[in-house]
């Protein structure tokens, strides 16, 4: 995905949460690191690839019984210490999702609910650093227990990043390629398990 600083009806920030959610478009399209309007543009095979994990994940969760919400290439949206963060695939318990829309705010979810975060990138682009350095700090700060980076080109692969809570970072778990089978289990009220080869991000 490719991402770019922007300005705000001719503002000059820094921003706040406040000011992002009162914009005309309610802050649609884009997140808030440290103080600043970020813009994310997607492109048509990231979404795919994006929507083929939301969607897999999501036949887990259900084959699983879990009582957990998946959100992916959405307007959900999660708090973190730069501010907001849309991570492309994340998920919730239930309850944490069913709190955010009773309480009229049906984007922004405490980014401490997150069970799993994920994001596609793809080798090159503007948003690869802050997938692979600034969000992986963040969401370890957060104690989001794993974090998925997905690769959808030149070679599809999946990153495996397990949170280790006394250091509070991630450590690399694993890298499964195409042609391989990438598997995980996400801890929620149930184990869910998940399993694919990275390939189908790319296919078609």
């Amino acid at each position: 995905m490719r991402s770019q600083r922007v300005h705000d009806h001719g503002g000059f920030g820094p921003y706040t949460i406040e000011d992002l959610h009162a914009r005309a478009d309610d802050g649609k399209g884009l997140e808030l690191e440290d103080g600043w309007l970020v813009e994310l543009s997607p492109s048509a095979p990231h979404q795919w690839a994006v929507d083929t994990l939301r969607d897999l994940i999501r036949d887990a969760v259900r084959e699983a019984g879990a009582d957990a919400f998946v959100v992916g290439g959405g307007e959900w949206e999660i708090s973190t210490p730069a501010g907001i963060r849309k991570p492309d695939v994340f998920v919730v318990p239930r309850d944490a999702a069913r709190a955010s829309i009773v309480h009229r705010d049906p984007t922004t979810i405490p980014g401490g609910e997150a069970l799993l975060a994920i994001e596609v990138i793809s080798p090159g682009s503007s948003s690869e650093r802050t997938d692979k350095v600034r969000k992986l700090k963040e969401y370890a700060m957060l104690g989001i227990p794993q974090y998925w980076i997905a690769e959808f080109t030149p070679d599809p692969l999946v990153h495996l990043m397990i949170l280790d809570e006394e250091a509070t970072t991630y450590r690399a778990d694993s890298v499964t390629r195409r042609g391989s089978v990438f598997k995980a289990v996400i801890q929620a009220d149930v184990p869910i398990e998940v399993s694919f080869d990275p390939g189908v991000t790319a296919e078609f």
